[in-house]
């Protein structure tokens, strides 16, 4: 006796196959995964909230009112003053004169920093004799003390320092440090040489991500040592050259340390000065502590403005 045939088709009635069980969904995971991300994040989110966006809102504030240092529990008024403190930032002549400082510093510190970075950590990067003992030594000044260094460049370019004896008759007078023309740029060339190591450092790290091929068809091709260089080394780090040409810029908009110690706190005449050390002589030193904000936020705005501008031409827009 003949049985009669059962449809096997997928779906079909009666069918005896199991139909094949549903992929998971595929947001599901993604909704985990971010959810786990946001965690992580959040300590980390906090404690900017906490350490820095609420002190800048709070010098927001400040900056557009009359504001005065007290005695913890004395409570006193701070009227609204609009844009008054405002406008005394932008008509005091040592704030002014602050900020031409930054613009000479910056205009040699950045080049010198991006130039000597990347050749050094080229030559780095390549087989190298001592290699080790070359990165430690290049990064050992970054991880020194400010004020150990500046007792050394005291010693170095003081009025009776290595430097100016051994120049003799061609040292110049009035000498380094106390010479109006030549402070700020003593300064850029100490910050530069102190901060080598660490803009070394991430070129370093940048140049690893540079494919071998890349040499080496150019080397077929029979470049030279510069057009390799120029060719190869230097598109192949280029978003290593925004980042190290915005923190220059940003440590240098920053400067407090070294002119306060190295030229005796912005001196001669405030011909070394920087923006941070005015801050701190107007709002601790003379308790001007609302002038003191809004120079702060008018330095936010400048460095900003510096960074966007500074990675404008440095990105370049990929094909």
């Amino acid at each position: 006796m003949s049985l009669p045939l059962i449809s096997r088709r997928p779906g079909a009635a009666g069918t005896t196959g199991a139909a094949p069980a549903p992929a998971p969904a595929a947001g599901g995971a993604r909704r985990g995964t971010r959810s786990l991300g946001a965690l992580f994040v959040s300590p980390y989110a906090l404690f900017l909230l906490v350490v820095f966006a609420v002190p800048l809102g709070y010098t927001v504030w400040m900056s557009f009112h009359r504001f005065y240092f007290t005695a913890p529990g004395t409570d006193v008024d701070a009227p609204w003053v609009g844009l008054g403190n405002y406008r005394d930032v932008f008509t005091d002549p040592v704030v002014l004169r602050s900020f031409l400082n930054i613009g000479v510093f910056l205009v040699l510190n950045i080049p010198l920093t991006v130039v000597l970075s990347l050749v050094l950590a080229s030559a780095l990067n390549s087989r190298l004799p001592m290699r080790s003992f070359f990165r430690a030594a290049y990064y050992l000044p970054y991880v020194t003390a400010s004020v150990a260094l500046v007792a050394v460049w005291g010693y170095l370019f003081g009025t009776d320092g290595l430097l100016n004896q051994t120049l003799g008759g061609l040292a110049p007078d009035p000498s380094w440090l106390v010479n109006s023309t030549l402070a700020m740029p003593v300064v850029a060339v100490f910050v530069t040489w102190k901060n080598l190591g660490f803009f070394v450092m991430l070129y370093l790290a940048a140049l690893q991500s540079v494919p071998r091929e890349l040499y080496e068809a150019v080397s077929v091709d029979g470049a030279g040592r510069v057009r390799t260089f120029l060719t190869v080394t230097v598109p192949g780090v280029r978003h290593a050259t925004t980042l190290v040409t915005v923190l220059a810029i940003i440590k240098g908009c920053n400067l407090f340390t070294e002119p306060y110690l190295l030229t005796g706190g912005g001196g001669p005449d405030h011909a070394s000065a920087s923006p941070v050390l005015i801050l701190y002589q107007k709002g601790i030193e003379q308790a001007h502590p609302d002038f003191a904000a809004a120079l702060g936020v008018v330095l936010v705005l400048f460095v900003v403005t510096l960074s966007l501008i500074a990675r404008r031409f440095t990105e370049k827009k990929e094909g």
